[in-house]
């Protein structure tokens, strides 16, 4: 695995941007970029389980690593769930297992700068690569336009 780093200067307050990150139906926006009909459900605390779904009810299984509201969250993600149950131990699983996508605000002059870093496999690197930039020009326009 190895990590690789997303940034976006954000003209809103951080605040703000944290809301769209993570509240239900901003977080189901700017998601749709990687798959329609995304989602998650849980309840962002530290600790807690998140299931990071599609429209098929299909995705990932993760644990909340730490959340510092306004400032950092950290996911570590387990395994997958397919046809509605939990894998944490095919080989496909233990590839991924452990990986880290941490979300980081920072104001810088007046702006929030957003970094997202994450651990990503071989397999998923172009995709992360084309797509993540979408996802936070999405973010952006969310927080600047509402």
């Amino acid at each position: 695995m190895e990590k690789q780093v997303f940034k976006i200067a954000v003209n809103a307050p951080r605040e703000k941007v944290w809301n769209i990150l993570w509240d239900d139906a901003s977080y189901r926006d700017w998601t749709s970029v990687f798959s329609e009909g995304s989602r998650a459900e849980t309840d962002w605390k530290k600790g807690s389980k998140v299931f990071f779904l599609d429209h098929k009810n299909e995705g990932m299984v993760a644990t909340i690593a730490e959340n510092i509201p306004n400032e950092y969250m950290s996911i570590e993600h387990l395994g997958f769930v397919k046809n509605g149950v939990e894998d944490m131990e095919s080989p496909g699983v233990k590839e991924w297992a452990g990986a880290h996508e941490n979300y980081t605000l920072k104001t810088v002059n007046g702006q929030t700068e957003l970094t997202v870093d994450m651990d990503i496999t071989e397999q998923y690197k172009d995709y992360f690569q084309q797509t993540f930039p979408k996802a936070l020009d999405r973010v952006k326009t969310l927080a600047e336009n509402n």
